[in-house]
């Protein structure tokens, strides 16, 4: 009964921390979306979607071994987070290297070079380090502190939309600028209050034992997020800047609702950490499932039925957008699932598995969305087609996951 309410507890403080971030994405996105053009808004979420995908690469996936350490062996935080440094000082070459291929391949003829740095430097090397300080600060449990620092990094990034609103220039170049010190600032505070307190030793002997499993997952990230925003790059690079700001738009109202999602699977992979057949029997699995796909659903429901009504209520440019949304209806819940189910194969220290299941679903997700982009001419016939994809790829993301969980665990 105790364990049951401790773990009542540090759900709700962990939610708390999702419940803030909410809020503050959501004034983030109305500042931003109502403040750039629809095209520019496209070019910048496109950027930060590629930012993000290629942040994965800091210090080689070393994170994961960091968490690891913080959720089972909290006394060496200090020697990992000295790992995480040095891997990350060696692991910037390969950065800049990815970051300028994947703007050539995608960008090069709609996004300026100089705001497609500013974006990938504030993802990568700002922002990063913040998920660290709240990866580190969750793996000890520390749900509170963590929830704080998660309100305080969101509410500097909406405060510097806000700001920006009231620029001379609201160009995304200009919001370059206020997004790296939006970052800068995040991560001043998170490392100067949030961080443990702990000294750095080097043992190249124990980084080097957990390498390979951070290279897997470093690259089960980078398929990851690739598996994740493909979409946007795709949209860009096929249907240009104002269509790619549309979807945009639609896809940023989708990823609000897998805020409350995440802080669940947090805690469900700490869980089979410790307990990896925790999943064993098919009726918690399918429950489980359901319970996701049907908050996702009737999060993006009750959004579309608001903005039916009141197209205005998120801005003049969202308006363009809102009677788009409610066509995407089944998009959260099974784009919600394809995320959770990688998280299980993490839990279990199945990172090598991993990896080749979203390198599957990547190419997947490219061939569908292709298809759809270059044979549906009309903006909703698109937007209503996204079901259909997302539905594939997770009857795909499915029987790959599972397959693999029929073997044992590894230990961490």
């Amino acid at each position: 009964m105790a364990e049951r309410r401790g773990l009542v507890r540090d759900y709700l403080s962990a939610i708390s921390g999702a419940g803030g971030r909410l809020v503050f994405s959501l004034a983030y996105f109305i500042a931003l979306a109502n403040t750039l053009s629809i095209a520019e808004f496209g070019m910048f979420a496109t950027a930060s979607a590629a930012g993000v995908m290629l942040s994965r690469i800091l210090a080689l996936g070393f994170i994961s071994a960091l968490y690891r350490t913080a959720t089972i062996r909290p006394n060496l935080i200090g020697t990992f987070t000295a790992g995480f440094l040095l891997l990350g000082v060696i692991s910037l070459p390969l950065l800049v290297a990815a970051s300028y291929g994947v703007y050539l391949a995608f960008f090069a003829s709609t996004v300026p070079l100089s705001v497609f740095a500013a974006v990938v430097f504030a993802e990568a090397l700002l922002w990063r380090p913040v998920e660290v300080a709240l990866i580190v600060n969750n793996g000890l449990g520390k749900f509170g502190r963590a929830a704080l620092l998660t309100i305080l990094a969101t509410a500097l990034r909406a405060l510097g939309a806000v700001l920006f609103m009231f620029a001379a220039q609201p160009t995304v170049g200009v919001w370059s600028w206020y997004y790296i010190g939006a970052n800068a600032a995040s991560l001043l505070i998170a490392f100067g209050f949030f961080y443990p307190r702990q000294r750095l030793r080097l043992r190249l002997e124990l980084y080097l034992r957990r390498l390979a499993d951070s290279i897997y997952v470093a690259g089960a990230e980078v398929l990851f997020y690739l598996q994740m925003e493909f979409d946007k790059l795709l949209v860009l690079a096929i249907g240009g800047p104002h269509l790619a700001g549309i979807y945009a738009i639609i896809m940023r109202l989708v990823d609000l609702t897998a805020i409350p999602i995440r802080t669940f699977s947090m805690m469900l992979v700490q869980r089979m950490m410790r307990a990896p057949e925790l999943l064993s029997r098919l009726s918690v699995k399918s429950g489980i499932e359901g319970g996701v796909f049907l908050v996702s659903t009737l999060a993006l429901a009750v959004l579309g039925i608001v903005l039916h009504f009141f197209p205005n209520a998120l801005g003049k440019n969202v308006a363009e957008a809102a009677p788009l949304v409610a066509l995407a209806i089944c998009v959260p819940g099974l784009r919600n699932l394809v995320e959770y189910q990688a998280e299980l194969l993490f839990a279990r220290g199945q990172t090598l598995v991993r990896a080749i299941n979203l390198a599957l679903l990547a190419g997947l997700k490219a061939v569908l969305l292709t298809y759809a982009l270059t044979t549906i001419l009309d903006t909703p016939n698109l937007v209503l087609s996204l079901n259909v994809v997302f539905l594939l790829l997770y009857l795909a993301s499915t029987l790959l996951t599972y397959s693999a969980m029929r073997k044992p665990a590894k230990p961490v």
